[in-house]
């Protein structure tokens, strides 16, 4: 895993563990479910979740790497392969590449091949040259 990718996860992590506690928090101190979700900008449903778990069945959840598949893994090797090969393709000739080549390819947004094209930069440090107009040497 990437040191930006690492530090994402650690991010999210501490925040829905800070949350969990926060409302673990509130509730000893005799706050209503509905007061909670209005406070912490969070669904009473959630509230309820987080509630009806211990400390450690919730780290354990937290600690789980994600089960969701992203839609656009079928086309994982392809991309990563042109990445290889051409490394400063944008996501939109990505985009173009992937719809030439697979007649199957879903009908996604521009912006969900690009995330995509990103989190496999990142994974395997695929870094672009960054373009540099105008400017002069001196």
């Amino acid at each position: 895993m990437s040191e930006q990718k690492t530090k994402l996860f650690m991010n999210y992590y501490l925040s829905k563990l800070m949350t969990y506690h926060e409302v673990h928090r509130m509730h000893r101190e005799g706050i209503s479910i509905r007061r909670i979700s209005e406070h912490l900008g969070l669904n009473w449903r959630t509230v309820k979740k987080l509630l009806s778990k211990d400390d450690r069945s919730y780290q354990k959840e937290l600690e789980a790497p994600p089960s969701k598949k992203k839609l656009l893994d079928p086309y994982r090797d392809f991309v990563k392969e042109k990445l290889s090969l051409y490394n400063d393709t944008s996501a939109a000739q990505m985009h173009d590449w992937l719809r030439e080549h697979y007649p199957d390819f879903p009908q996604v947004s521009p912006k969900t091949v690009f995330n995509f094209v990103q989190d496999i930069r990142a994974e395997f440090n695929y870094h672009t040259t960054p373009i540099l107009d105008n400017c002069i040497n001196v």
